[in-house]
C-alpha cells in the first residue's frame, strides 16, 4: 500500500528512497518494530482513540458529551449530576450519583466503551476521554516511515549536565523539567549535541530537523540505552517515532528545545500518520 507527499514517494511502512537496502536482520527488526508501533497506536484506546483534553476549575463545569458535571478538588477530580448507571468503575460496578477520580483511586471509569481518566499537569487537572469509536482511530492506516538505513545507528556519549530548562508544550504551556545532559554524536564529520533526559529505561530525547512539516510531522521522540560507564551509547535514528500528538490533537506533547532543532535532514524513523480520508455522507435527514 503506497501513497505519496510533498517529500517524495513514501510507503506505509517504509519510503523507498532506491538506496541499497540494510541488512535483512537489520530490517526484520525495524519492521517488527513497527507493527508493533502501529497495533499500539491504533489500540482500542490507544493514543489515536483521545477525543478530548477537558480542563477543569474549582466550579462544576460540563465536558463536552459526558453526563454530568465535573470540577477539580483537592487534586481529584469530582463528577455528580448524571444518572445512576452512567458511569462504571472496573471491578466495582455502576456509579450512582457522585464519582471521584483521584491519583490514589481509580485509574479510569467508563462512559459506555469510552474510557474518563484523570490527567494532571502541575496543578491543573483535566479529564481525557478515549474512544474506541473515535474518527482518527477508525481512519488510521499505517505510518509512513523511511526504509531503515543503517547508516543512521550511530555511536554517541553522554555528557551529564543537569539543567532546568523552560519546555514549550504543544498547546502553548511553558513548564520548567530537568534535562540530564547531552547526547553527542558525528555524522559526515560533523558533531551535533541532543539535549536528553535520562529515564530508568533509556535516555528521551525530542527533537526536529529539516524534514519537519513537509516529508515528517513537526517533530519526533528519539529513545536510547542508557549510557555505560564511559558514557558510551547508540543513537538509532530509525527508531524516531511519532509523538502522541501526531494521532490526537488532544496530546500536548513537548516540543524540542531550541538546540534540538538540528540544522539537516534526517530522513530515517517514522515520517507521519497515514488515515484513511474522510467521506461524509448526506442522509438529508
Amino acid at each position: 500500500m503506497t501513497a505519496t507527499a510533498g517529500g517524495g514517494a513514501v510507503a506505509t511502512g517504509a519510503a523507498r528512497t532506491g538506496e541499497p537496502r540494510a541488512p535483512r536482520g537489520f530490517v526484520a527488526e525495524w519492521e517488527a518494530w513497527q507493527r508493533e508501533r502501529i497495533a499500539a497506536a491504533g489500540a482500542p484506546y490507544g493514543p489515536a482513540s483521545l477525543t478530548l483534553t477537558g480542563w477543569l476549575g474549582d466550579e462544576p463545569r460540563a465536558v463536552p458529551g459526558l453526563p454530568g458535571l465535573w470540577r477539580s478538588k483537592g487534586g481529584a477530580i469530582v463528577g455528580s449530576g448524571f444518572a445512576a448507571g452512567a458511569y462504571t468503575v472496573p471491578g466495582v460496578g455502576p456509579v450512582s450519583d457522585e464519582v471521584t477520580l483521584a491519583a490514589d483511586g481509580p485509574a479510569e471509569i467508563y462512559a459506555g466503551e469510552r474510557s474518563i481518566r484523570r490527567f494532571a499537569r502541575g496543578e491543573q487537572l483535566a479529564l481525557r476521554v478515549f474512544d474506541p469509536a473515535a474518527d482518527g482511530r477508525r481512519g488510521l492506516r499505517a505510518i509512513a516511515a523511511y526504509e531503515p538505513d543503517e547508516s543512521w545507528r550511530l555511536a554517541a556519549r553522554f555528557e551529564a549536565d543537569r539543567v532546568e530548562r523552560e519546555i514549550e508544550l504543544a498547546d502553548g504551556y511553558t513548564q520548567l523539567a530537568e534535562t540530564s545532559g547531552a547526547v553527542v554524536w558525528v555524522r559526515e564529520g560533523v558533531e551535533f549535541r541532543l539535549t536528553a533526559t535520562l529515564r530508568p529505561a533509556g535516555i528521551s530525547i525530542v527533537f526536529g530537523d529539516e524534514t519537519n512539516g513537509g516529508e515528517s510531522y513537526g517533530f519526533r521522540f528519539l529513545s536510547a540505552e542508557l549510557p555505560d560507564t564511559d558514557g558510551r551509547t547508540v543513537l538509532d535514528f530509525n527508531r524516531a517515532y511519532l509523538p502522541p500528538c501526531a494521532f490526537s490533537d488532544q496530546f500536548v506533547c513537548p516540543l524540542p528545545t531550541r538546540e534540538n532543532r538540528l540544522p539537516l535532514p534526517i530522513r530515517a524513523g517514522e515520517r507521519s500518520v497515514v488515515r484513511e480520508q474522510a467521506v461524509s455522507a448526506v442522509s438529508g435527514s
